[in-house]
């Protein structure tokens, strides 16, 4: 009986260990990649002071000292979801003009398509500028604006006045993301009609 007792337990524990064998553990870099996606989300509705680490933790499934260890402060994990966003557009058009190197600028302008880049983005780009009263926010959106602004003069070769009609028709799409413009407008003068020239 005693041995039956013995090998019933060792199998039953054998059993349970197994279970979290294969559990796999993520790692900080795959933690903190997810923790940005919800940092942008976050930030792209609530700004840099209406936001909640504590929410951006909850969205990503871990503890908010945890997000204060990976990035510093609240204003640190603000400026890094920019940077994130800000890649995702600078990426867009590297790869928009590499595909159409004769048409770069109107490829550039035509990947900035919401099926390319989503109205958080978008948005979480505004919230950058809402934000650039604080002089640390205000110089690294500004600086980001103009690195990317230099990246598009040299990829395409555009005058300046192409480049700030670029820019101009990109600031009223990303506005767009936030007013709603082209639903309310209809069909004469939506913003998508300048997305085959511009951003």
């Amino acid at each position: 009986m005693t041995a039956l007792v013995s090998n019933y337990t060792l199998i039953n524990i054998g059993t349970g260990s197994n279970k979290k064998v294969g559990r796999v553990r993520k790692t900080a870099e795959e933690r903190r990649e997810e923790i940005l996606e919800a940092a942008v989300a976050e930030f792209a509705a609530g700004g840099l002071r209406g936001a909640s680490v504590e929410d951006i933790a909850g969205a990503a499934g871990v503890s908010q000292p945890y997000v204060y260890r990976l990035f510093g402060t609240k204003k640190d994990l603000f400026l890094a979801a920019m940077r994130r966003v800000r890649g995702r557009v600078r990426e867009a058009f590297r790869r928009a003009a590499e595909a159409d190197p004769e048409n770069a600028l109107q490829a550039m302008g035509r990947s900035y398509d919401r099926s390319l880049l989503g109205r958080k983005e978008r948005l979480m780009l505004l919230q950058g500028f809402a934000a650039s009263d604080d002089p640390e926010v205000r110089e690294a959106v500004g600086e980001g604006y103009a690195e990317l602004w230099r990246f598009v003069e040299q990829t395409t070769g555009a005058g300046e006045e192409q480049v700030r009609n670029f820019f101009a028709a990109g600031m009223l799409l990303t506005v767009d993301a936030a007013i709603g413009l082209t639903e309310r407008l209809g069909k004469e003068g939506r913003p998508e009609e300048h997305k085959g020239t511009h951003i």
